[in-house]
């Protein structure tokens, strides 16, 4: 006799119960939730077209998604955090007794169909964070930078210079605070993924952007609502993750920056010129706040001048 599938003290939909659970007891960004939800339901349509419900699913069913969501263009990162998510789901599943077999435990990470990420070289790391200007790195100026106030100019500089001074993700440095910033020591204080804490030095250059941010322009954005966050909009609310996304692209436009670029663009690069220059892998991962240095190593794989340089130096035919 099959064993009727229930979720104890929990709603009777396993899906929306993960999503509970995710949220409540393992702590995870909303955003993180939503690209879960995302993932799920995706499978779920999939899975529409071949009988089972997910709880009922084979090892081979999530083979057969992740390979056609590969044919239709996704992204390794994307298809790598489907599995994850389903690898989740599963997990849940098998802790509230709905199955008696995890079938996603053994599948790995797709790494073969990894791409290397795009990085900046330190010239166009240094022309993206001369960009906020009042007139613009040409000098011309356009319509929307000659309109804008110094205090925006101020922030956005502040803003780049810690995205790559820290290499912070986008919504790390959107959940800053005042007191998660330490100017006379030279550091700041990032909370991660699943709520980790990790302290990052700043640099003198990044630091002294923020003390005139502080001083010059914070002040004149500051409302009730801003609740000591330490980017603010025009309005005093806390600067979002997209709103961050859409600064570093203009400036990108700006700089006259013609790769793809996104903060995480700073934050490969961050990691990549760090290695170049002979940091420690684990202090890098430490800085990034990777789970396992794994995900660090990639970067070592992007820099083909140093390995080169290495492979001269020290193979008897280099």
């Amino acid at each position: 006799m099959s064993k009727e599938i229930s979720i104890p003290r929990r709603k009777e939909n396993c899906s929306q119960s993960f999503l509970e659970w995710l949220s409540v007891e393992l702590g995870l960004r909303p955003n993180t939730v939503k690209a879960y939800a995302r993932d799920l339901k995706k499978f779920s349509h999939f899975l529409e077209k071949k009988g089972p419900r997910p709880e009922a699913a084979r090892s081979d069913d999530i083979v057969d998604f992740l390979s056609q969501e590969k044919e239709k263009g996704r992204s390794v990162a994307t298809i790598g955090r489907s599995l994850v998510a389903l690898k989740m789901f599963y997990r849940f599943l098998l802790l509230e007794g709905v199955i008696s077999k995890d079938i996603a435990s053994t599948l790995d990470s797709p790494r073969m169909w990894r791409k290397l990420p795009d990085v900046l070289d330190v010239d166009e790391v240094e022309s993206l964070l001369a960009a906020p200007t009042l007139t613009g790195p040409s000098g011309r100026g356009d319509a929307e930078d000659l309109q804008a106030k110094s205090e925006f100019i101020l922030r956005d500089r502040a803003l780049l210079e810690v995205l790559y001074a820290t290499g912070a993700r986008a919504q790390e440095v959107a959940d800053l605070t005042l007191s998660a910033v330490n100017l006379d020591y030279g550091y700041l204080r990032c909370i991660g993924k699943g709520e980790k804490e990790r302290i990052v030095p700043l640099g003198e250059p990044a630091a002294e952007a923020i003390r005139e941010y502080l001083k010059e322009a914070r002040s004149k954005l500051v409302r009730p609502q801003s609740e000591g966050w330490l980017f603010l909009t025009r309005s005093g609310r806390k600067l979002s993750r997209v709103t961050i996304w859409r600064l570093v692209k203009k400036y990108a436009r700006l700089a006259g920056i013609k790769k793809p670029l996104s903060p995480h663009t700073l934050r490969h690069s961050f990691a990549t010129h760090l290695l170049s220059r002979g940091a420690n892998l684990r202090v890098v991962q430490e800085m990034l706040g990777h789970a396992t240095i794994a995900t660090t190593q990639i970067y070592t794989h992007i820099d083909h001048g140093r390995l080169k340089a290495v492979h001269k130096k020290y193979h008897p035919r280099g």
